[in-house]
């Protein structure tokens, strides 16, 4: 069978089949919620038993048609139990079926237990999703990360002003599987080797794992030789400590620690990778990555026996640290490819448990509540009053240095107790008109970020405060009067009703979490206090604990410090040479000659060579003239010093240590416009100078270089004296000889005197050795045209022929490469034209394959198509084009896919490239103008053509190159963007959308049908399939021999279902002139 008919019906019964049956776990988009039981729904609260959110379901209208809460206001969710944890990709929303009630913009949390929320989040902020604009029509949100979750809540912020809260939905993902470890804080499993010691030069480690408390080990492994590697939590931030081949380890500074993360004690789940490769060592916790290199004398990892994971078993080994045990889970734990959870679950004999380890996730039903406003927040809890005595404890976390805790007006006129914050001290203060106030402080610096417990308890006439179950520290008072407890409790804040709630708060309201709230040594349901039936509330956030570190990652330059309150942080830039809001801007010059301009004489001063760059600044010497201004930078060996006994066996060396590093020297060096550094050598019986009286006949010569000679202040012109001298050569091999191959994509290496750089200005890409893609974001309307220069100045009244002016502008070769990343079919990508309407382009066809069309006086219209698979597919692709004299060369992802061969080469005077939409008036051909017309929308990167970089050029130079941006173009990395899909985040489809636009790979784009009948039409339409399929096939294989008999060339026909998404599209099928030809490989 023909390969090209036999791929027609693969791609015909795929799609039938991916249409009659769900997507597989690899494509991960299975509507989640259709199947899921009525009950499985809940709400806040439903407005008649006909708006439950049993009818909550995309595209259900029994009922009212949807979803809707009594009180249209932004307390009100609709939540969905997926009956286990699963992974989610998107979701689709609409309002309550033919009504006015839908919602315009939401939020999303997940939780897995139904508890202790987390709020969805994006680019690192709480993400608004936008809702519906009607009742019916369905809106698609893909999320740019899945997210692991049993429980989804949805949580209206605004809707339809002409109506309420309306909410059908529906969710997609797929099932998500793993491997789970629960660590009681006393339990362990141990990882035991084959062979005594294991030494690795490799290692690669990951997990995800979830807790509540602030400390414990995670893994740890040590050796005899004083190797060693610990994961740890530590005041909830995690370190990885590690150590290569140091015995000595209690004496030295070799041992390595890095910390990372902050707030990982929040009981949500946490990923960790460590890969190691000698001395390298990547660190990644959750989004944030830190590479360093270890200390140490050894490049191997040496561990004795065993590796454990949740604890370490046995304390006391020589390295040991001394620590807590990981209470909480661990889940997906693999060391160097093993599954270690797995391996525990069925028993093997590699794995020794320690303690009880289960292998699910105990979660632990705690409700944390938000204080959001620093004027309106406030907690109402009832107390039992007139008890003789009072208990109150509680747990808070906030980055605040002020703010109420607690205050409650005691019984009996005993006064009022007060629990606040000041300046990160803990206060309690109990106030009576007719005593003394009774005060008591605790703790410092309290405003953390961490977990911190509070107990109150007072018997009769005695009060004591404990911090953090420290009882040894508690603080104890006496009062005059007896107390007792109070009937009223506010945390947090007052009441603005000062009449009515006797609250009064000396300072300002708390900001940050709160959790544990127990009164009367009983628990308060804080869940009942959001149901409404349990006290009262202003400004919560109830179920969630919504804090924030702002220092991470940390914005404060140039070793700022970085501090932090509930709502935005703050940058210590003292004694770091900079100031402004993030330490940016130096406080000192760029070179000497700017504190001449000053009126500066000599003297010692501290440049900053880069300005606001990342290098420091540094201290010199400022030599100002009348003629000259030298920067002179020391070094610690100025004076003479005495060479004795050297010779080739027992050479000496002599090192010159700078106040400087390597690249702050590099920096002032290459600001000036004359370097030199002096060396003087007093020399005696010594060929150093092949001086014609040295007594050479014992000593070997000198073997090396010598550059930049002078003697006695004049310069020797060593080339002409090695000319005449035996044994000496002119020229001395540079820098660029031995690393010149590492400048990569074109960049060309420059020697200079102390190493080499690469300058990257003929080359697409850029950084320190030309490998940092150059990329952009195009929209449909985006052009960036390069305009090449005319080979003569001509004007438009020149009598001289075109021909005759262009003759000699004849290009000999054509070097194209780019890369290119979009979802999009078709797309004209690159377009070069001439003065001679010659043109040369580079398009995606409607069912993504690649052409590259070539217009050319001798050869007429030359048709290039490559069709090894639809490059619209969100992935990225390197396309090659060089063409040399007659020879074509096409290469896509590095594989060689076309070679051709001109009969002329006449492709010349090029008067333009375009990049995108080409927007002059050109003449177009058909296929070009309808690929045209639609532009590119998706990531272009590293556009080289010849010595040229058109998109560099536009993003780096665009006020000197000669180009033109028309739209919008945006940098971005393409790379980055294909993990994160090409597609834009939010889609919305609707009934009345034009295009109906739809993509076999987006599942998203077919509606979620919960009609029975209609399920039952699409299996009938695909059994009537099956049955046609032979007869499709017959029908296809005749036409398909027709096809190679006939004489005339024609293009090649694609299945209709293979890319629906433009109907409009370019027709490969229009009649093509006698010198069109076409190449299919």
């Amino acid at each position: 069978m023909d390969s090209r008919a036999l791929g027609g019906f693969a791609l015909l019964l795929f799609g039938f089949w991916h249409l009659g049956l769900t997507a597989t776990n690899y494509n991960c988009d299975d509507a989640l919620v259709s199947p899921l039981p009525s009950t499985a729904l809940t709400s806040s609260s439903e407005l008649f038993s006909t708006h439950s959110p049993s009818f909550a379901k995309l595209n259900r209208r029994d009922g009212a048609g949807g979803w809707s809460p009594l009180d249209s206001n932004e307390q009100q969710w609709l939540q969905v139990d997926l009956g286990d944890r699963v992974e989610i990709v998107a979701v689709a929303t609409q309002g309550r079926y033919g009504s006015s009630d839908w919602v315009t913009s939401y939020t999303l949390m997940f939780s897995d237990t139904g508890r202790n929320w987390k709020q969805y989040r994006q680019d690192d902020t709480i993400w608004v999703f936008t809702g519906n604009s009607n009742a019916d029509s369905v809106v698609h949100h893909k999320f740019l990360h899945s997210v692991k979750a049993r429980f989804l809540r949805f949580v209206p912020l605004k809707w339809n002003v002409g109506g309420r809260i309306g909410l059908r939905v529906e969710v997609f993902g797929c099932t998500y599987k793993s491997d789970i470890a629960d660590f009681d804080g006393r339990s362990s499993l141990l990882y035991r080797f084959n062979q005594k010691l294991m030494s690795t030069f490799k290692d690669v480690v990951s997990l995800k794992f979830k807790s509540m408390q602030g400390d414990g080990v995670l893994f740890h492994g040590e050796g005899q030789r004083g190797d060693y590697i610990t994961l740890e939590l530590q005041k909830g931030k995690l370190s990885l400590h590690i150590n290569l081949g140091d015995s000595n380890l209690h004496f030295s500074n070799s041992h390595t620690s890095v910390t990372l993360g902050s707030l990982l004690d929040d009981q949500h789940w946490h990923s960790v990778l460590i890969e190691r490769f000698n001395k390298q060592v990547n660190f990644t916790v959750d989004k944030h990555t830190q590479h360093f290199r270890t200390k140490g004398d050894s490049d191997h990892l040496d561990i004795d026996y065993e590796l454990s994971f949740g604890g370490i078993p046995v304390p006391g080994k020589p390295g040991t640290f001394q620590r807590k045990n990981f209470h909480g889970c661990i889940e997906n734990l693999y060391y160097n490819g093993v599954n270690i959870i797995d391996l525990a679950k069925r028993r093997k004999p590699q794995i020794y448990t320690v303690g009880n380890v289960t292998f699910s996730c105990s979660e632990p039903q705690i409700v944390p509540i938000t204080f959001v406003s620093a004027a309106r927040s406030y907690l109402l809890l009832p107390g039992t009053p007139q008890i003789d005595g009072l208990s109150v404890s509680f747990q808070f976390r906030t980055w605040n240095k002020d703010g109420l805790l607690l205050f409650t007006e005691l019984s009996e006129n005993s006064g009022s107790l007060l629990v606040y914050l000041h300046s990160g001290r803990l206060t309690l203060l109990i106030q009576k008109e007719t005593e003394n106030p009774v005060e008591i402080s605790e703790g410092t610096s309290l405003h953390d970020g961490l977990w911190h417990s509070v107990n109150i308890n007072a018997r009769r006439h005695r009060i004591t405060l404990t911090l953090d179950n420290n009882a040894a520290t508690a603080s104890h008072a006496t009062t005059v009067s007896r107390i007792y407890s109070g009937n009223s409790y506010y945390f947090g804040g007052c009441p603005d009703n000062f009449t009515d709630s006797q609250c009064l708060n000396p300072i300002t309201a708390f900001q940050g979490c709160m959790r544990l709230i127990f009164i009367d040594n009983q628990p308060k349901d804080l869940i009942l206090v959001q149901q409404g039936s349990l006290g009262n509330f202003s400004d919560l956030h109830i179920d969630l604990c919504g804090i924030k570190d702002r220092c991470l990652p940390n914005y404060c330059e140039h070793g700022g410090k970085c501090s932090q309150s509930w709502t935005t942080f703050y940058c210590d830039c003292n004694d770091t040479g900079y100031v402004g809001a993030t330490c940016h801007n130096s406080i000192y010059e760029q070179s000497c000659e700017a504190y001449r301009h000053q009126g500066k004489t000599s003297g010692f001063f501290y440049i900053d060579s880069d300005g606001s760059g990342p290098l420091g600044p540094l201290r010199v010497f400022c030599n100002i003239t009348e003629d000259n201004i030298w920067t002179a930078v020391q070094h610690n060996n100025t004076g003479l010093t005495r060479v004795q006994g050297a010779n080739a066996e027992k050479p000496y060396t002599m090192s010159f240590n700078y106040n400087s590093s390597a690249e702050q020297l590099e920096a002032v060096i290459n600001s000036a416009e004359y370097c030199e550094q002096e060396a003087a050598y007093h020399c005696k019986k010594s060929r150093l100078l092949n001086t014609p009286r040295g007594t050479a006949s014992r000593q070997k010569g000198f073997l090396g270089c010598i550059r930049s000679l002078h003697l006695n202040g004049q310069k020797l012109d060593l080339e002409e004296r090695a000319k005449m001298t035996p044994g000496v050569k002119p020229g001395c091999p540079g820098h660029c000889s031995s690393y010149g191959n590492l400048c990569h994509n074109g960049g060309k290496c420059v020697e200079k005197y102390n190493g080499y750089s690469c300058d990257c200005t003929n080359s697409a890409y850029e950084g320190p050795f030309c490998k940092e893609e150059v990329s952009a974001l195009f929209e449909a309307g985006t052009s960036v045209t390069y305009i090449f220069q005319e080979p003569y100045p001509v004007t438009k009244n020149a009598s001289t022929s075109s021909s005759a002016i262009y003759a000699d502008a004849v290009m000999s070769k054509e070097n194209i490469a780019f890369s290119f990343l979009t979802a999009h079919a078709p797309s004209l990508l690159l377009y070069i034209n001439t003065y001679f309407h010659e043109y040369l382009a580079v398009i995606l066809s409607k069912n993504g394959s690649l052409q590259v069309r070539y217009k050319l006086s001798k050869d007429g219209l030359l048709i290039f198509t490559i069709d090894s698979g639809n490059f619209a597919n969100r992935e990225l692709h390197r396309v090659k084009i060089n063409r040399e004299g007659r020879e074509l060369i096409i290469q896509v992802d590095q594989v060689l896919k076309l070679k051709h061969n001109f009969s002329e080469i006449d492709f010349k005077a090029i008067k333009s490239l375009t990049l995108g939409k080409v927007t002059d008036s050109l003449s177009l051909d058909p296929e070009v103008s309808k690929a045209n017309a639609y532009g590119f929308t998706g990531c272009l990167s590293s556009v080289q053509y010849n010595h040229i970089a058109p998109l560099k050029a536009a993003l780096r130079h665009p006020s000197v190159a000669p180009v033109t941006v028309k739209g919008s173009l945006t940098e971005s990395s393409c790379a980055s963007i294909m993990e994160a899909d090409v597609n834009t985040v939010t889609t919305i489809y609707s009934s009345s959308d034009p295009f109906g636009k739809r993509d076999e790979r987006e599942p998203l784009t077919n509606a979620v049908r919960s009609d029975s009948a209609v399920i039952g039409g699409v299996i009938a339409v695909v059994i009537f399939v099956i049955f046609c399929i032979i007869a499709i096939m017959s029908r296809f294989l005749y036409q398909h021999k027709q096809a190679h008999r006939s004489s005339q060339t024609k293009e090649k026909e694609y299945p209709e279902n293979l890319e629906s998404s433009f109907k409009a599209d370019i027709d490969l099928q229009n009649t093509v002139s006698e010198c069109k030809r076409e190449y299919f490989i």
